[in-house]
């Protein structure tokens, strides 16, 4: 990208690359876009350029950018009390909570909030060693938890290769992915039987009596949007029941809205002991993040101290942002809205998009949560680079995107669509049209190769 134009911008640019430590980057090869607005689902660059967001930055903006309600209760909040320490009652902080869990089955009815994503699934599974008195945790290959230590490390990606020294307790599994199966599976019934019982004999193998918890994305966001079969997740609940292991939902990703369920366990029937949030709790507003934890765990502690805490959990702000996030939510329906553009919008035409298109080899998801993989071949399904790598080709797509005003998620070889909840159909369509061209751009590369 070119530096900014506008004197504002440059200095922005000049600076960011003078003492800004990005994060996941080779700090000599970024070159970032110098951001200085937004509006609904739009960002805005210094030299006033629009975008289309596609990302919702990292898939947290669920209620668009700089929603009117959510700015005017922060402003509201800051004139009156801007932060006060945990220990401490206070209304924004209880309304918060009391509504999260207004949202969740009815044996979940405490949350203990953090800072974000990752330092609550660190606490989830502190819960879960403390609740069991046992220290292995299961989690999958293609999953994302979070950049602290033991998030980190039960994640199952290539970020956690250069991380991961062993000591975590960290137990990986292969998880139901048809598309690219570990178990020769040709039917999505096949997937889902053959998953659970590699899954129980893994647990027979390594410990039953070893392991704390199991947990997984709802629907894996970052490694691929990866929908589970039907029944997955009720058989992981028994193998979990059969096994005394709790069960942790992650939903840092795929919560508030994202698949057009409040929580994308929903959709799975899926019945978590504890469940990780964050992100679209408050559209990113301010951070904050949580575990939501069920009645059984939270009485461990009624009468015996919980050994942990956050200097700003429950940040008076962060929480001002989520009951005001929540309540726009239900009043403009969003979460109906995002199961509508899922159904009506993304679903038929990216469908068609991969009907056309022969670098597209799966698309996959649900409401406002879709990703596009790109191969090299669609009837061998190689991918468009390896495991761990960004292809040229996906950059370049990438870069077309933005050049035509449309930011989208990539991560190797997929797109990810994953836009505002209340994104309007036309501008829906506009990206979705942009998307179109970059792919056919793609089409006449991959073809020459």
């Amino acid at each position: 990208m070119p530096v900014p134009q506008s004197d504002v911008g440059r200095r922005a640019y000049n600076d960011d690359r003078a003492h800004v430590f990005h994060s996941w980057s080779a700090q000599a090869e970024l070159d970032p876009i110098v951001m200085e607005s937004a509006h609904g689902s739009y960002i805005v660059d210094a030299d006033n350029k629009e975008y289309i967001d596609f990302s919702s930055q990292l898939v947290y903006t669920n209620i668009g950018h700089q929603h009117p309600k959510v700015v005017q209760a922060i402003k509201e909040q800051a004139d009156q009390l801007c932060t006060i320490a945990p220990a401490y009652a206070n209304d924004k902080r209880s309304e918060a909570a009391r509504l999260i869990t207004s949202h969740l089955p009815d044996h979940l009815n405490k949350v203990l909030f953090t800072n974000g994503g990752a330092d609550a699934v660190e606490h989830a599974i502190r819960l879960a060693r403390l609740h069991t008195g046992r220290y292995k945790v299961l989690s999958r290959f293609r999953g994302y938890h979070g950049a602290t230590q033991i998030a980190m490390n039960i994640s199952g990606d290539n970020r956690r290769w250069r991380n991961d020294y062993g000591t975590s307790g960290a137990v990986h599994f292969f998880g139901p992915f048809l598309y690219r199966s570990q178990f020769h599976a040709t039917t999505e019934e096949e997937e889902c039987q053959r998953a659970l019982e590699y899954l129980d004999n893994l647990i027979a193998f390594e410990g039953p009596e070893l392991f704390a918890a199991f947990i997984m994305e709802s629907i894996p966001g970052t490694a691929g949007i990866m929908p589970p079969p039907p029944g997955y997740w009720q058989g992981v609940r028994e193998i979990c029941d059969k096994y005394g292991i709790v069960m942790i939902c992650d939903e840092v990703m795929a919560g508030f809205g994202r698949t057009g369920n409040w929580f994308a366990f929903e959709e799975f029937g899926a019945k978590p002991d504890l469940v990780t949030f964050a992100k679209g709790v408050n559209s990113g507003y301010v951070p904050l993040g949580g575990v939501a934890i069920s009645d059984e765990i939270a009485a461990d502690f009624d009468h015996t101290p919980y050994p942990g805490g956050l200097t700003y959990s429950g940040h008076v702000l962060a929480t001002t942002a989520a009951v005001a996030t929540i309540n726009a939510m239900d009043e403009e329906g969003m979460v109906e809205n995002a199961r509508r553009l899922g159904e009506d919008v993304f679903g038929p035409a990216l469908r068609d998009l991969a009907a056309k298109h022969h670098s597209i080899g799966d698309i996959r998801g649900l409401g406002c949560f879709w990703a596009v993989e790109l191969v090299k071949d669609q009837e061998t399904r190689e991918p468009l680079g390896a495991y761990g790598t960004t292809a040229p080709e996906v950059k370049e797509l990438v870069a077309e995107c933005r050049e035509n005003g449309l930011v989208v998620f990539q991560n190797m070889n997929r797109i990810h669509i994953c836009p505002a909840l209340n994104i309007p159909d036309d501008v829906a369509r506009q990206g979705l049209e942009i998307l179109d061209k970059a792919l056919t751009t793609l089409d006449q590369k991959v073809a020459i190769q």
